[in-house]
């Protein structure tokens, strides 16, 4: 059966879309640690980021970087930390955080919770 991130990819299930080209997809988390918080995946679905072929992993960090460069012009923040983590999904993914401090990238502490027209006006700052 498809991973989540994979009906998404396929458009099964809504997200907001930031960037995708042919191998490589981010979209918004939608219980975001802070605004802008993204999730970069590969379009191949491979369940463990270290799993991914050689040539994958690096397009993917590549394509991780355009994004993360791009959260730090559009989102207010000093960085944008980048977290490899969770087992809920089995589909590679890094979490791409604008954060102000290393609190900013606690997992453990209550999410943002942002309405339709929050999501929609970050996702569309991020694809400008």
């Amino acid at each position: 059966m498809a991973s989540i991130f994979t009906r998404i990819i396929n458009g099964e299930i809504p997200c907001y879309k930031v960037a995708e080209d042919d191998n490589y997809f981010a979209f918004l988390d939608i219980n975001p640690l802070t605004k802008g918080h993204t999730l970069v995946v590969p379009k191949k679905e491979v369940d463990y980021i270290f799993d991914l072929d050689d040539e994958t992993l690096a397009g993917m960090t590549v394509f991780a970087k355009k994004i993360a460069e791009r959260i730090g012009r559009k989102i207010d923040c000093k960085r944008v930390a980048v977290v490899v983590l969770g087992l809920e999904v089995p589909h590679a993914h890094i979490h791409l955080i604008p954060i102000n401090s290393e609190n900013d990238v606690d997992f453990h502490r209550e999410k943002l919770k942002l309405t339709t027209e929050e999501f929609n006006a970050i996702a569309e700052k991020l694809r400008e």
